[in-house]
């Protein structure tokens, strides 16, 4: 089992911002894929954004293209989601996931997540 810790989400306001953070293992970490795929009750899971930790390309979703930014800190083994202009249909569950226990292999994509965290609450009020 993966082990990633998330933190941030919380609720705010439309228009507001948030910041999520996910910290995984060197293993888990290096060359890999990692980014946030989100759920809401009663809607399918969608890939939200995902970044390549070998070599910094990122990937979003069409709904999310120049609001969010996703981004990572190799020191600490940490990719961050940097949401602005929040509405309130991003209001879901986001976990933070991987592609790979080991790498991914040089492959990254928004739709491939295997493994996922717990999981945090964002909510957005209009």
């Amino acid at each position: 089992q993966v082990q990633l810790v998330e933190s941030g989400g919380g609720s705010v306001q439309a228009g507001g911002s948030l910041r999520l953070s996910c910290a995984a293992s060197g293993k888990v970490y290096s060359n890999n894929c990692m980014g946030w795929f989100r759920q809401a009750p009663g809607k399918e899971r969608e890939g939200v954004a995902a970044i390549s930790t070998g070599g910094g390309s990122t990937y979003y979703a069409d709904s999310v293209k120049g609001r969010f930014t996703i981004s990572q800190d190799n020191a600490k083994n940490t990719v961050y989601l940097q949401m602005n202009s929040l509405l309130p249909e991003d209001t879901a569950k986001y976990y933070c996931a991987v592609i790979g226990l080991f790498g991914s292999g040089g492959y990254c994509s928004i739709s491939n997540f295997n493994y996922w965290g717990q999981g945090t609450q964002v909510t957005v009020s209009s």
